[in-house]
Order: C-alpha cells, then sequence, then structure tokens
C-alpha cells in the first residue's frame, strides 16, 4: 500500500496558495495560529457533581492519522499508530485506554449494528477498508481483513442498517464504493464504484475542481443511500439493489446545495422528516424537509454555524443530532468551538443555542454517546479529546473531562462495557 498523503489535502489555514482540501477564508482574516477563546465561546467550568446522572460505560473507539505523516490540517507530525480502544467512564465520560491496534490512518470508523464488527478507512493515496471483529468482554478489536476501494483518499465509511453492505466515500477521486459484509464480518469484493460528476462555482476553485465524495450513509430506515460531494455542491441520491449490491439513481437523483457551499457531511433527524447538511466552506447548516418515500429534499432554513462577530478563517467539520431529537451539534476547525442548536419540533428549523470551546484545537470529529449523556470532541492538533456532559434540559454543554491522545479524528461507541 502507498504512503499516506500528508499535507496534500485539507491543511492549516493558510491565506494563499490554497490546495485541494485546504482552507478557504470565507468568513473573514486568518485565525491566529495560537488557542484562542473569542468572547462568543463560552468556556464552561468542569462539571464534578455527584448528583447528575451517569452514562453507561461503553468501549470507545477513536480513528486517527497515523505516524509518519501530518494530518490534513495538521500542524506536527502524528504519533498516532492506528485505532484507539477504550473503556468509558460512567460518571464523567473519561476514557481508560484498553487497546491500540496498528494500522495505517483509520480516520474513520464505523461499527455494525450487532456492535460485533468494526470498519475503518484507511485514508491513503491508495484507499483501501479493513474489518475488525470486537471482543465482547473486553472491546479489543482483531483483525479480519483489508480491500482497495479503487479510490484515492478513502475519507468516509458507514455500515447499511441491515448490516449485509459497508458504503465507502473516497475524497479525491471522488468515488463511492459499495461493499458486501460477509457473514464472518469480513469485506467481501466490490459491487459497485459510482463516479460522482461535477463541480462548484463558488470562489475556491482548488476544493471544487471536480467531485469530492466525502461521505455516504443511508436514512434511518435504510431505504435509499446519499453521497455527500464537497466538490459538487450535491448529494447524490441512490436506491441499493439488495440482491446484487448496485447503486441505482434515485428518481430525484440528487439534492443541490449552494453554489460554493462545499457540503461535508449530513445527519438524519429521528422524526424522518427532516435532512441536515453542514456545509464545511461556509460554515452552515442548511435544513431541508425530507420525504422519505420519494427521498427528496425540500429547503427549509439555512443557519451559519458561527458567531456574528467572528473574522477568523474557519471549516466546519462534524455534524450529529441528539437522541432525543431536541438538539444538533457541529464543530468548528479555527473557532475552535461545537456550536449548538435547538431543534424546533414541528418545523425542524433551528435555533441557536451558542457556542462551547473545545480546549483544544481543529475538532475534526465530535460524536454523542449513545445514552446522549456525553459529547466528545477529537481535537486533532492538539492530541486530546474534549468530554462534555448534556443539559438534558436546554442541550448546552459543561466541560467534563480532557483525555490526552494523539492526533484524534473520529470517536465512535462500541458494545457497553
Amino acid at each position: 500500500m502507498s504512503k499516506p498523503r500528508d499535507r496534500d489535502h485539507d491543511p492549516k489555514p493558510a491565506p494563499l496558495d490554497l490546495t485541494r482540501r485546504q482552507l478557504l477564508p470565507l468568513v473573514g482574516a486568518t485565525a491566529a495560529s495560537a488557542v484562542i477563546l473569542p468572547s462568543s465561546i463560552a468556556a464552561a467550568p468542569a462539571d464534578t457533581s455527584p448528583s447528575l446522572t451517569a452514562g453507561k460505560a461503553r468501549f470507545v473507539y477513536v480513528g486517527t492519522y497515523t505516524f509518519p505523516g501530518t494530518a490534513p490540517g495538521g500542524t506536527h507530525q502524528s504519533q498516532a499508530k492506528g485505532i484507539y480502544v477504550f473503556r468509558s467512564n460512567s460518571s464523567n465520560g473519561g476514557l481508560t485506554l484498553v487497546q491500540v491496534v496498528e494500522i495505517p490512518n483509520p480516520s474513520y470508523l464505523a461499527l455494525d449494528p450487532t456492535l460485533t464488527h468494526l470498519y475503518s478507512v484507511n485514508e491513503m493515496t491508495d484507499g483501501a477498508v479493513s474489518a475488525f471483529a470486537i471482543n465482547q468482554t473486553n472491546g479489543m478489536l482483531t483483525f479480519i481483513n483489508m480491500m482497495p476501494t479503487n479510490g484515492q483518499d478513502t475519507t468516509h465509511l458507514s455500515v447499511q442498517p441491515s448490516g449485509l453492505y459497508l458504503f465507502a466515500a473516497s475524497y479525491t477521486s471522488g468515488n463511492f464504493q459499495v461493499f458486501p459484509i460477509n457473514g464472518d464480518g469480513s469485506i467481501g469484493n466490490m459491487t459497485d464504484n459510482f463516479q460522482s460528476v461535477g463541480n462548484g462555482t463558488g470562489p475556491n476553485p482548488a476544493r471544487q475542481e471536480g467531485p469530492h465524495a466525502h461521505q455516504i450513509l443511508t436514512d434511518l430506515d435504510g431505504n435509499h443511500v446519499f453521497g455527500v460531494d464537497l466538490g459538487a455542491d450535491k448529494v447524490n441520491v441512490w436506491n441499493l439493489d439488495p440482491s446484487t449490491g448496485v447503486l441505482n439513481p434515485n428518481t430525484v437523483p440528487f439534492a443541490g446545495i449552494a453554489s460554493g457551499s462545499g457540503p461535508r457531511h449530513m445527519a438524519f433527524h429521528p422524526d424522518r422528516q427532516h435532512a441536515y447538511v453542514l456545509s464545511e466552506l461556509v460554515s452552515a447548516v442548511t435544513v431541508f424537509t425530507y420525504d422519505p418515500v420519494r427521498a427528496a429534499f425540500i429547503w427549509q432554513q439555512t443557519i451559519s454555524a458561527l458567531p456574528p462577530d467572528f473574522t477568523g478563517t474557519n471549516t466546519a467539520a462534524e455534524i450529529r443530532i441528539h437522541p432525543s431529537g431536541r438538539f444538533l451539534y457541529t464543530t468548528n476547525r479555527g473557532h475552535n468551538s461545537v456550536a449548538m442548536f435547538e431543534i424546533e419540533q414541528e418545523t425542524g428549523e433551528l435555533e441557536v443555542i451558542g457556542w462551547e470551546s473545545t480546549r483544544g484545537e481543529w475538532p475534526r470529529g465530535m460524536n454523542i454517546d449513545p445514552s446522549g449523556t456525553f459529547l466528545y470532541a477529537a481535537n486533532q492538533n492538539t492530541d486530546n479529546i474534549a468530554v462534555f456532559r448534556i443539559q438534558r434540559a436546554n442541550g448546552r454543554l459543561r466541560f467534563s473531562a480532557l483525555i490526552n491522545t494523539p492526533t484524534p479524528v473520529d470517536v465512535e461507541f462500541g458494545p457497553p462495557a
């Protein structure tokens, strides 16, 4: 397998000579390189109250960019070795290291519905995906196999809710792959490799000169498949043929996103009536009414993920919806914050709650534990994960713990510990 790309996509903010995945300062002047807490960011004290409701202890899996490379947007050479397995503390969300599995650039992870197998991308020039078995007693991983994606810089993957197929998105080559999952959890031979087409017409041609596949997932019931294309400003929509593993274009084949927005990730509301698309290049969330039968999107709202007084450089990274369906969270790289939103239950529209500092730099990944108790923000450039308790009454975050671990970029949750 070829060596990982160090600095050729999504590097740290720079005012000029921007390449493929580099930042575009669409929201103002270049941010300072030091850790800065603007006045618009809340910095809540640590939550140490013994009366707080505990979460549920789980095994937690952290994806990384690995040594000897420098992560996209990184400030120093990574010291990470692969996938980091932790056990969570049910009281404060803290993490205790269990295992380190050496594998190159497992920058995004996914688990099957039974939580018995974990899958990772290998974000390399010659992209790949890997499979692991999960020991239910101690959470440790055992490697099963690796399959090439025939794509460059495979950056995202997800498992179909049926557990029968694995989907992958390869950023640089702009294609989306489908693999069957065998009975033993191994990855089978590729059944489809959809090449996205088009390019955005925004002010950042270095990021939108062609298609750039950034995420692939299904709706909550697994009826339709969606491929988020940052380079082409659209979300591809397909129907998967379960007998062949082939993606067939939907009657409504794509949902367009505003030109130059650079859609990165999306999430579906538990009501199955709304979808939320996070656009990296303009740091905004677009709300759609979603028709689950036709897999059609109707624009409803676009709202900034940044405070109105922010004048630095930023790109949005991750989007997650609280299990209750009441709150939505996104991460900001540059502003170094989690944006908090309340979801209006009748319309699905968003209202800003505020911003919480991530206590670090470049929060690429973020996730909410299945109980809805803790939010984990992975600060890639400061080698730590900030843990916050989610206040169920208002959705605000209260800082709980800080875990030091090298180049964390994705956090996923496994079986109970």
